[in-house]
């Protein structure tokens, strides 16, 4: 692995704009902290999509999350 990311706090998700607003309390990256970070996203069958966009080194990551059966 190149690189990775973790965060914790809360999340709110918004239907009608198929978006996932997080709160991040506290983060791998620093400036992170105690911020809100939008995502939309794209479900599609069982699974949620989002991308996060390109950081200060580059690239995207998608984060995909799966519903448990």
């Amino acid at each position: 692995m190149g690189s990775s990311l973790a965060h914790f706090g809360t999340y709110v998700v918004n239907e009608a704009d198929k978006s996932l607003t997080y709160r991040i309390e506290s983060a791998t990256f620093p400036n992170w902290d105690k911020t809100d970070q939008k995502r939309s996203f794209v479900m599609t069958g069982d699974e949620l999509k989002y991308t996060v966009p390109a950081g200060s080194a580059g690239g995207t990551g998608t984060v995909t999350w799966k519903r448990a059966k």
